[in-house]
């Protein structure tokens, strides 16, 4: 998986990541941005973001003594990120382990056909892994843990991208859900003057 997640890292700084003055969501002032859905909508980039968000799946639920059987979060950083790693989970279908579903979370219901907050391939009950693509503050990830909790899931823990380092996956860990970062920002920057 190293040399997968080095690939995966290298597309993500060079398409993703800039440095500057930018305004993020939550409205705080930082000097680095991650736009992960260059990344995350590559065609490389999903494949080896499938193998490695894959991987960690495997790994997180064996530690947590869990069994998801959907992925998903809150559209649309999430979306790419889910769809990618169920395509990896597919691999392992052959020998039994049923690949991961995958489920999007409206921001709202819909106001017409069956009025649905969380569509695509999730029902009540359901033992889910919540995505996104990078955490700040961690509020849409807690949006959707709150979101799907409503909906009668069971989160067994979060998984992202890029963890920017800003208290985010503390937020996530405080509210009982664990998280598991793909890359934080000590590893994007590692590769700033990487040439």
């Amino acid at each position: 998986m190293s040399s997968t997640r080095d690939s995966l890292l290298d597309l993500l700084q060079r398409k993703s990541v800039m440095y500057g003055d930018f305004t993020l969501a939550s409205g705080k002032k930082s000097d680095f941005y991650c736009d992960a859905r260059l990344t995350t909508l590559d065609p490389w980039g999903a494949v080896w973001l499938g193998e490695v968000g894959w991987e960690l799946v495997q790994r997180k639920s064996q530690e947590l003594g869990v069994k998801p059987t959907a992925i998903g979060g809150l559209t649309m950083g999430a979306d790419p990120v889910a769809l990618a790693i169920g395509i990896g989970s597919v691999k392992d279908s052959a020998g039994g382990v049923p690949p991961l579903q995958c489920f999007s979370i409206r921001k709202q219901a819909k106001a017409h056909g069956r009025g649905k907050l969380v569509e695509g391939n999730f029902k009540s009950g359901d033992t889910v892994v919540v995505v996104d693509d990078t955490i700040t503050t961690g509020g849409s990830t807690l949006e959707a843990i709150e979101k799907l909790r409503a909906e009668g899931a069971q989160v067994a823990f979060a998984l992202v991208l890029v963890d920017r380092s800003e208290g985010g996956v503390e937020a996530i860990e405080a509210a009982g859900v664990p998280v598991v970062a793909i890359f934080n920002r000590a590893d994007i920057d590692a590769t700033r003057n990487v040439v």
